[in-house]
C-alpha cells in the first residue's frame, strides 16, 4: 500500500497555479528525490506531505484516509537552513520533540522524562552526537549542526521524513558523510523519504526513485497560468542508482 497518494492536486495562489494535475504513489519505505528548477513549487510539495498545506483542488491521502492538514509525529522534516533552537543544547533539541507530544503542560516529568532523554541520548549517539550533549547549535559545526536537526526529527519515530536540500550548504567531503549517514538511518528505521535537491548526482545516489517537478506547458504572456507537475519518474534498482543520470534528464533541472 503507498504511504502517501497525490489525487489530481493543484495549488493555486490566486491566479498563480503553482501545482497542477499532480498524481502521484509514494510507496511506503521508499526514497524518493525530487528535482527541477528553482520556483517549480518542489518545497510547494514538501509541504502538501508536511500537512503545513493544503492543495486547492484533489486530495492526498495516507493509507487510503485523508491526510491530516496539520502536521504531526508521524511525519519529520529537516531544512536546508539548520532548525535547530540555539538556545538550547543538542540534548534540549532532541528532548523537545518528545515534550512536544505531551498533553497539557507540554513538559514530560518523572519516569517519562527520564525515558525521553534515554531516547535522545541515543539518537544522538547513533548520528554521531554522543560527545555533545551540553554544546549548543553555535559551537558545532554545519555537518553536526545537520546531524542534530535528523536526531531531532527523528526522535519522534516518523515514518515519513521531508529534507528539503538538506546537504546543500555542506562542503563536499562532509556531504558524503551525511549520505552514508541518511542511508544507513532510511534502511534502519525502515523511512520513507522525500528529498528535494539541486544535485542530480545526489539525487541518483540515494534515491530509489527520482521525481522530476517541472511545467510541462507554458505561455510567455502569463507564465503564472500553468502550474508544474511530475514530468519525470523514474524508478530505480541499486544497479541504476549507481549509474550516471540520462543527459535529457540533468539538462532538464
Amino acid at each position: 500500500m503507498g504511504a502517501l497518494t497525490f489525487r489530481n492536486v493543484w495549488v493555486e495562489y490566486g491566479d498563480k497555479v503553482v501545482l497542477e494535475k499532480l498524481d502521484l504513489k509514494i510507496e511506503d519505505k521508499s526514497f524518493v528525490s525530487i528535482v527541477g528548477p528553482s520556483g517549480a513549487g518542489k518545497s510547494t510539495f514538501l509541504r502538501l506531505a508536511l500537512g503545513q498545506e493544503a492543495p486547492t483542488r484533489g486530495a492526498i491521502d495516507l493509507d487510503g484516509e485523508p491526510l491530516r492538514a496539520e502536521p504531526g509525529p508521524d511525519r519529520g522534516v529537516v531544512f536546508q537552513k539548520y532548525s535547530v533552537f540555539p538556545h538550547m543544547s543538542t540534548l534540549q533539541n532532541v528532548m523537545f520533540g518528545a515534550e512536544c507530544q505531551a498533553r497539557f503542560t507540554g513538559r514530560l516529568f518523572g519516569r517519562r522524562r527520564r525515558e525521553a532523554r534515554e531516547a535522545a541520548v541515543a539518537m544522538l549517539e547513533h548520528v554521531g552526537l554522543g560527545d555533545a550533549l551540553a554544546v549548543y547549535p553555535r559551537e558545532l559545526s554545519g555537518g553536526m549542526q545537520q546531524r542534530l536537526a535528523i536526531a531531532q526529527a527523528l526522535i519522534t519515530r516518523p515514518r515519513i521524513l521531508l529534507l528539503d536540500e538538506p546537504f546543500g550548504a555542506l562542503d563536499p567531503g562532509v556531504r558524503l558523510d551525511m549520505h552514508d549517514l541518511i542511508l544507513g538511518l532510511w534502511r534502519e528505521h525502515g523511512l520513507t523519504i522525500l528529498m528535494v535537491t539541486h544535485d542530480i548526482k545526489e539525487a541518483f545516489k540515494l534515491g530509489t526513485r527520482v521525481l522530476g517537478i517541472d511545467k510541462r506547458r507554458r505561455d510567455p504572456q502569463a507564465p503564472h497560468r500553468y502550474g508544474s507537475t511530475a514530468v519525470y519518474d523514474l524508478p530505480l534498482d541499486e544497479k541504476a542508482r549507481k549509474k550516471p543520470p540520462p543527459p535529457d534528464l540533468a539538462a532538464a533541472v
